[in-house]
């Protein structure tokens, strides 16, 4: 007699496993690609010929390059969650030192600055690379919005500028200026912006 579960699919196994071997071996694939040839090396036969799985499969999952490019780029620098730690600088400290970390890792100076430039290129079809960079400087809008509710960060202060500013910092040094941003940018971003944003005692 036939096991129910295996008459309606179940024997398989689950779906979501490969789904989820597929999307690392396609986003592993990008940041390789990346870190060894540049982003000119990125096209969607080049990459589904490297992580070893077919072109549709990469299709449902990212419709075009941007996609693919702007999923790996989140992909390798990660999620970021900063808890309260009552303090507006130490906060800030822990989103530098964090992005510091995923920042050192091969071809994320290159997968950066792909993004940036493909975004630059897109003109006024920006929805995607708005979407993602309002995901990667959340966390650091949190913290300022937070710092202003505790009261260690200015009311007045203008919570996008300041988000903007600390996000371009190790960003700019290492894309634009081609140098690794290290623990004292860190020491220095800090201090500036801590000192810039913060409430009068």
């Amino acid at each position: 007699m036939v096991d129910e579960q295996a008459r309606r699919g179940g024997g398989r196994g689950p779906g979501r496993p490969r789904e989820e071997r597929v999307t690392r071996a396609v986003l592993e694939a990008v940041v390789a690609l990346v870190a060894e040839q540049g982003m000119g090396a990125v096209t969607m036969d080049a990459v589904a010929a490297r992580a070893g799985v077919s072109k549709p499969s990469m299709y449902r999952r990212w419709p075009t390059k941007q996609d693919l490019v702007i999923a790996a780029a989140e992909w390798r620098v990660g999620p970021l969650s900063v808890p309260d730690m009552g303090d507006f600088r130490a906060e800030l400290r822990a989103v530098l030192t964090a992005r510091l970390e995923a920042y050192r890792m091969p071809g994320v100076d290159r997968l950066l600055a792909g993004v940036i430039a493909a975004a630059a290129e897109a003109g006024s079809e920006r929805g995607a690379y708005g979407e993602y960079t309002a995901r990667v400087t959340g966390e650091m809008r949190n913290i300022v919005e937070r710092g202003i509710v505790r009261g260690d960060v200015r009311p007045d202060v203008d919570v996008d500028a300041t988000v903007t500013l600390v996000a371009s910092s190790l960003v700019f040094r290492m894309v634009a200026e081609q140098r690794m941003p290290d623990e004292r940018l860190v020491d220095s971003v800090v201090d500036l912006v801590g000192r810039a944003v913060g409430a009068a005692p």
